[in-house]
């Protein structure tokens, strides 16, 4: 029976546990804890994974967090993705994304690594057409503060709050993708992305983001 296997990308270590960078890991972990699946370590994958029997859709869900470093996440998702004989299509990354305002999702099917070098790593690993499940953590602010130091920052507590409260949102826009596909959840969320973006520019001109994230 095929899987869809989703990955959230993140560094591995305590450390690295809050941080912007590890906003798909964090997720990945949410979406594990509501559905009480326990996460298995699999170290000829370099990854945790969790198996998600009853997943909406048509196919069981693989949660992976890969255990290698940022920069190198493609190497995990390769070896998972050959060992299971899943196409690159049935591939979904969650990842964090400064371009998009915090608490915002979108959805994309194509593209380049935009400076992520979690991507990057993907997408020489895997090649494109995998599922990018972008969380936004922008904007950058201070506007000159060193990428490197943004991502691997922790939110403050008022962005804790914002997230804690888009984590809902989050989760049901992976049962929506998982269920009804790509395009679906694209039309849904990234129509909502559009339309709070608008509604946050007119408000407050600082909304404007700069460069995608980095890694470690």
């Amino acid at each position: 029976m095929s899987i869809t296997l989703v990955a959230g990308l993140g560094n591995p270590g305590r450390e690295y546990r809050d941080t912007r960078h590890n906003l798909g890991c964090a997720v990945v972990d949410a979406l594990a804890r509501e559905h009480g699946l326990a996460w298995k370590m699999q170290t000829a994958f370099q990854s945790e994974t969790a198996r998600w029997e009853s997943a909406p859709g048509p196919n069981p869900v693989l949660l992976a967090k890969p255990l290698t470093y940022m920069n190198d996440s493609g190497r995990a998702l390769q070896a998972l993705a050959s060992f299971h004989k899943l196409p690159v299509a049935s591939v979904i990354v969650i990842y964090d994304d400064l371009n998009i305002d915090l608490g915002l999702v979108k959805v994309s099917l194509t593209g380049g690594a935009g400076g992520h070098n979690g991507i990057a790593s993907v997408l020489r690993h895997l090649g494109d057409g995998f599922i990018r499940y972008r969380l936004g953590t922008g904007p950058r602010h201070p506007a000159h503060m060193d990428l490197k130091d943004f991502v691997l920052g922790k939110f403050t507590t008022d962005q804790q709050i914002t997230i804690a409260r888009a984590l809902t949102h989050y989760l049901h826009g992976l049962r929506l993708l998982l269920e009804h596909g790509a395009a679906r959840a694209m039309n849904t969320l990234n129509r909502r992305n559009n339309n709070n973006s608008s509604n946050t520019n007119s408000s407050d001109s600082s909304s404007t983001t700069t460069s995608s994230t980095t890694t470690t």
